[in-house]
């Protein structure tokens, strides 16, 4: 890639300050396609965090609209934009933030029948969904792909996050083997959520997505990192990938570099 522009060294130059990455690790970013599945509680922090650091790429897919019940923690969305294609209204907020980013829209839900295509070419996936079987198609997907990707899932007033690099660590099936049963899966709209708690997790994917890609720091592999925002206890939970995973299991150790 050539040389940041003097509009560039500026815009970025909190990142160029640091020594682990620098001006080379910018560039990387600018090269980066990032793939993120859901602009609600989760993608929307996510997406702005991305956005800002430069990532050059930055897919956005999600079929719903804007609903009142979704402002008070879905922050990429404002009063104006209810009713509005959540794409929409996050790719005019998206390049308001950073014209060097190029944001592609999908107006479609991810299913078994698209997913492939969709992920192809992306160098990392984020999950910012809400219900269980797209959070296991996304790994099974990004697994089969070889595609590394980051798990997010908030509740109430807790919150939890995993790396997984395919062949290389603990996938999400290797931890929850099989979506739970549709009467027990609770979702936000049933059980509630505070809205900072989207937030919270949703920087610290975020975060993970922009260490992959230049290389800095330990990345939530084998650790699912769970908090809850009552107490503010952070815990890490060591995990091991599972031979007999449906997923991974079969998948030869390293296939997946960094």
């Amino acid at each position: 890639m050539s040389n940041l522009s003097k509009e560039q060294r500026e815009r970025y130059s909190r990142h160029i300050l640091l020594q682990d990455i620098g001006e080379e690790g910018q560039k990387k970013l600018l090269a980066a396609k990032v793939l993120l599945v859901g602009v609600g509680g989760l993608g929307s922090p996510i997406a702005l965090y991305l956005t800002a650091a430069g990532v050059g790429t930055l897919g956005i897919i999600d079929s719903d609209r804007v609903d009142l019940s979704n402002l008070q923690r879905q922050i990429v969305h404002f009063t104006k934009d209810i009713g509005r294609e959540k794409i929409q209204s996050a790719q005019e907020k998206l390049n308001a933030l950073n014209p060097d980013v190029t944001i592609r829209t999908y107006n479609q839900r991810l299913d078994a029948g698209n997913i492939r295509n969709i992920i192809a070419g992306y160098d990392f996936v984020v999950d910012g969904t809400d219900d269980f079987p797209t959070k296991f198609l996304i790994n099974d997907a990004c697994v089969a792909a070889g595609i590394a990707f980051s798990h997010g899932g908030i509740l109430r007033y807790d919150g939890q996050t995993m790396t997984v690099l395919p062949g290389k660590c603990a996938c999400y099936r290797c931890v929850f083997r099989n979506p739970p049963p549709p009467d027990i899966a609770l979702l936000c709209s049933k059980a509630g959520l505070l809205g900072a708690v989207a937030g919270m997790l949703g920087t610290i994917q975020a975060a993970e997505v922009l260490k992959y890609i230049t290389g800095t720091g330990e990345l939530l592999t084998d650790t699912l990192l769970t908090v809850n925002a009552l107490t503010m206890d952070f815990r890490k939970v060591s995990l091991k990938r599972q031979t007999e995973c449906p997923a991974c299991g079969g998948i030869a150790d390293g296939q997946l570099g960094r």
